[in-house]
């Protein structure tokens, strides 16, 4: 390996560790609120597992062209890979989710880092299209339960007034990894070859090992969780809601964001080498998005899934007008970034509400829902394109599934209100700390 990419990865764990500390001590209305300083490293550790999850899921969309010349296919072929990372993220959370019930946590996402740094390392030496595709799918397994069992474990280390904000942190590591790791990766896949970027991810999920066992705290499983209390979760009709709704509203974005490398150089005429900046323009919004959705589920949850989704919708309808100049490719990658992160730590808190009993199972199935929308999405962009539309569109057609996604979360709140209206109704459980 060169010596570069370990220094940027450290730089981005000094970046994401200060992230971290700084949101810890900030904006407390007591000091009894402050997490302790052994849940800011616990936060960290699962922050730097979301910034190499984050870097192997996003790296490939900046990569396109690259893994298609490789593997010589076209590049809406490898938008396919994109989708077998996305459907391993699908299965693999509820399947790992439920059967890894009996499992202290810790333990659980010590070996589903493990899996990850294997798959993307896999990946890195995969001879051919169809072996990467199944390097990728296996890669993204584990994707989906380390998110959803690190939101559980976050939230429990803190007060019940700071959930969203931890979980908001976990995921902040994600978008640390589109302003850092995906641009400083995607430039180093597109100098050195496609292959690299996959290993450094494996090497990212290694670091990730040594911090779970480190600064995550032993404890033992939580008493009666069974495969059977898991999947209690999926009897409630507000929860079904909540998963259609991440599905359909996040389908949009992936359906831009997955060509956005062919995107800005056809329309806004930019360098595949400066679309690395976009990336990071992107992470910037992304991590803005996310923090800002923190808050707002904290506050006001379903009104701020509301107008998130109709933002979301608008940002997509104008994208392919905007990016016809650099600035303005700029400016709607950074709100682009923004109105769709906003929603990750929203449904994610919503899924944790109306779970109740299946508190594991729903934190895990908001990754299967939005990777379930990523590969939703990276089929109907390429669909699009294949019907030879322009780059223009998929946005286009993105914004009509924010639409669909804000209807079914309307319909949700209205079944909910109507629900609390009645006699002895009790409003959805919080979830477990």
């Amino acid at each position: 390996m060169p010596a570069r990419p370990p220094s940027g990865t450290t730089g981005a764990a000094r970046v994401l560790q200060r992230h971290v500390t700084r949101a810890a001590t900030a904006d407390l209305p007591t000091p009894a609120s402050a997490p302790s300083r052994h849940a800011t490293l616990a936060i960290f550790a699962l922050a730097i597992g979301g910034f190499a999850i984050g870097t192997g899921e996003f790296v490939s969309m900046g990569l396109l062209p690259d893994i298609a010349g490789g593997v010589r296919i076209s590049i809406p072929q490898a938008g396919h890979v994109i989708s077998a990372y996305a459907l391993g993220v699908v299965i693999g959370a509820p399947v790992i989710a439920a059967f890894g019930a009996r499992l202290p946590r810790k333990r659980l996402l010590w070996w589903l880092m493990a899996a990850f740094a294997l798959g993307n390392l896999a990946s890195a030496l995969a001879p051919g299209y169809g072996t990467l595709l199944v390097a990728r799918f296996l890669s993204g397994l584990p994707h989906g339960a380390f998110f959803g069992i690190g939101a559980l474990v976050g939230a429990s280390l803190v007060p019940p007034n700071r959930r969203a904000w931890a979980v908001s942190m976990m995921l902040a590591g994600l978008t640390v990894a589109n302003v850092v790791g995906v641009p400083l990766t995607t430039l180093i896949g597109q100098q050195w070859g496609w292959r690299w970027p996959y290993g450094l991810v494996g090497v990212l999920g290694m670091l990730t090992l040594a911090a779970v066992l480190l600064w995550i705290p032993a404890r033992p499983a939580e008493p009666g969780l069974t495969i059977r209390t898991e999947l209690s979760a999926l009897r409630h009709g507000q929860v079904w809601l909540a998963l259609l709704t991440g599905t359909v509203g996040f389908g949009g974005m992936f359906a831009t964001y997955s060509y956005i490398t062919p995107t800005m150089t056809t329309l806004a005429g930019v360098s595949a080498t400066a679309v690395t900046g976009l990336l990071a323009v992107y992470g910037a919004g992304m991590t803005a998005g996310v923090l800002l959705g923190g808050r707002l589920a904290d506050r006001s949850l379903m009104p701020g899934l509301y107008g998130a989704l109709l933002a979301t919708a608008v940002v997509l309808f104008g994208f392919g007008y905007a990016v016809r100049t650099v600035p303005g490719a700029v400016l709607a990658v950074f709100v682009f970034g923004v109105t769709g992160s906003v929603l990750v730590p929203m449904l994610q808190t919503r899924l944790m509400d109306v779970a109740r009993d299946g508190q594991s199972l729903a934190a895990a199935l908001n990754h299967s829902t939005l990777n379930l929308a990523n590969a939703l999405g990276a089929w109907i962009g390429g669909l699009v394109l294949d019907h030879g539309l322009g780059y223009e569109w998929p946005s286009r057609v993105g914004a009509l599934l924010a639409l669909a996604g804000l209807g079914v979360a309307l319909l949700s709140g209205r079944l909910e209100r109507t629900a609390a209206a009645r006699p002895g109704c009790a409003a959805p459980g919080l979830a477990a700390g």
